[in-house]
């Protein structure tokens, strides 16, 4: 018990249990460390500070989050949902499938889960239990699902950050979360139409035909930042960093020029909004950056992958054990402290069994947003549950049907990798 290591991961863990910020809790862990190693403490800062400052891709976090903050203050997100409605609104279970293909729209911006879930949600939540058609928990833990999708399809923040601790291609990690994430989506819309089915949920209003391009063209602009995004990245425009510049930019144009419908004390809110939540992503970098270094010095993930392939692993196996590890700590932990954390470790031997990085970066990117609707502790359910007011139980028990549906598609995605690869390759590329 008097080992360093083994302290500084005690007082971590008393530290998350204690409620403390996960960022917060590493760094303070790896000052422990350093103290009790006979270290000099100022390692600490400097490796973050260098990691920081080195991380050039890092920059595109806090532009996607802009990007999204800004859509939400605008009248981007009302527009695409009434776009949407007039897609899918007429079918069983309507609006059930309009909050599904909303997401995907909408991942095509924002990036993150949350910004799925806060910005589309408190309207899509609010239509779905106008006059009693949807209880609020259902319509809760349907917002909740679907947000999955936002970090999956580009751009992704949890992508980014993968690409940090793995060293791969942000722009080929782009390419590969496609079409799992069109997977994703249609799982949870057979999930809503069976249970729509089974529970009589009503048929939206059927919007007339000769209204569907009126519609679709005042949703052009925001409909158009996607195409713009991965045609600007794949197309040798951009970079993905640089992308996230343009994502950003191009919201507050169309919002103020086109749409009119930011203030300036409304952007000034935005830029707040997203200088918190940067700040809060942040600190979790450099928390990771610093716990790191003190991993990497004790030779931790070499050991572990030692240590895994004294059992002879093959890749399935390896997988499904990633799989279940990675699920189970989902119920406690976010999924950006996961992938900065945990992932890292388990990458030495991913790619000792000649795991592609690529198809590993989804499957562990998948399983981390599914965490996030995990019982007891996901991090969307507390926050669907706060937009729709429903009680935090309830939403628990609606979110079951989905959640599985989600395990079913994280199986596909693990064992046919060929769904995750098919586009990068058609890219140019060669894993």
């Amino acid at each position: 018990m008097t080992d360093p290591l083994t302290l500084s991961i005690l007082l971590i863990v008393l530290l998350v249990i204690a409620g403390q910020s996960v960022g917060v809790t590493m760094i303070t862990g790896s000052l422990a460390y350093l103290v009790l190693a006979g270290r000099d403490p100022g390692l600490a800062p400097e490796t973050m500070l260098q990691g920081l400052y080195n991380g050039y891709t890092l920059l595109a976090i806090p532009l996607f989050i802009l990007a999204a903050d800004i859509m939400n203050v605008g009248s981007l997100a009302d527009r695409l949902l009434r776009f949407c409605q007039a897609l899918v609104g007429r079918f069983r279970g309507g609006l059930g499938h309009v909050n599904v293909v909303s997401s995907v729209i909408f991942s095509g911006m924002s990036g993150s889960a949350v910004a799925d879930a806060v910005g589309m949600g408190k309207i899509i939540i609010g239509m779905m239990t106008k006059d009693n058609r949807y209880t609020p928990q259902y319509a809760a833990a349907i917002t909740a699902a679907t947000a999955t999708v936002g970090p999956i399809i580009p751009p992704s923040i949890p992508m980014v950050l993968y690409a940090l601790v793995s060293d791969q291609s942000i722009g080929f990690l782009f390419a590969a979360g496609i079409l799992p994430g069109l997977m994703m989506a249609m799982m949870m819309a057979v999930m809503n139409y069976i249970i729509a089915r089974r529970r009589d949920f009503p048929v939206d209003d059927i919007v007339p035909a000769r209204e569907l391009p009126g519609l679709t063209f005042k949703a052009m602009p925001a409909l158009l930042l996607p195409v713009i995004l991965l045609g600007g990245i794949y197309g040798g425009v951009v970079t993905p960093t640089e992308a996230a510049a343009v994502a950003a930019f191009y919201a507050l144009v169309i919002s103020i020029a086109l749409y009119r419908s930011v203030s300036l004390r409304q952007f000034y809110g935005a830029l707040l909004s997203s200088a918190r939540s940067t700040a809060a992503v942040g600190i979790l970098v450099a928390g990771a950056l610093a716990f790191e270094y003190v991993i990497v010095r004790e030779q931790v993930p070499n050991q572990i992958a030692a240590l895994l392939l004294d059992y002879e692993l093959n890749a399935v196996t390896f997988l499904i054990a990633v799989n279940v590890l990675i699920l189970l700590l989902g119920c406690v932990l976010e999924g950006g402290a996961i992938l900065l954390i945990i992932v890292p470790i388990l990458i030495p031997t991913a790619i000792a069994l000649n795991i592609d990085m690529l198809h590993f970066g989804v499957v562990v990117v998948v399983n981390a947003m599914i965490g996030l609707i995990t019982p007891p502790y996901g991090l969307l359910l507390f926050v669907v549950s706060n937009v729709s007011g429903a009680p935090i139980g309830k939403v628990i028990q609606e979110i079951w049907p989905f959640l599985l549906a989600l395990i079913g598609a994280l199986m596909i995605i693990t064992f046919v990798p060929d769904i995750v690869l098919f586009l990068p390759r058609l890219l140019g590329y060669r894993g």
